[in-house]
């Protein structure tokens, strides 16, 4: 899945971004820039565990 944070400036996209992501992209009074900033979230999926359970893999990666 692919997610962008959209809004004005100095609303804290990148603070919501860094919380989200536990990243640290830097922030700040006087900081403006047009990068695109990338990270990777866990969202953890309950529903991984019953197909587990049932067909015991040798690896599994939630």
């Amino acid at each position: 899945m692919q997610l962008g944070i959209l809004g004005l400036q100095k609303v804290g996209k990148t603070t919501l971004f860094n919380t989200l992501t536990a990243s640290r992209e830097a922030t700040g009074k006087f900081l403006a820039s047009d990068a695109t900033h990338l990270g990777i979230a866990k969202v953890p999926d309950p529903r991984l565990a019953t197909p587990r359970d049932l067909f015991n893999p040798k690896k599994y990666t939630p």
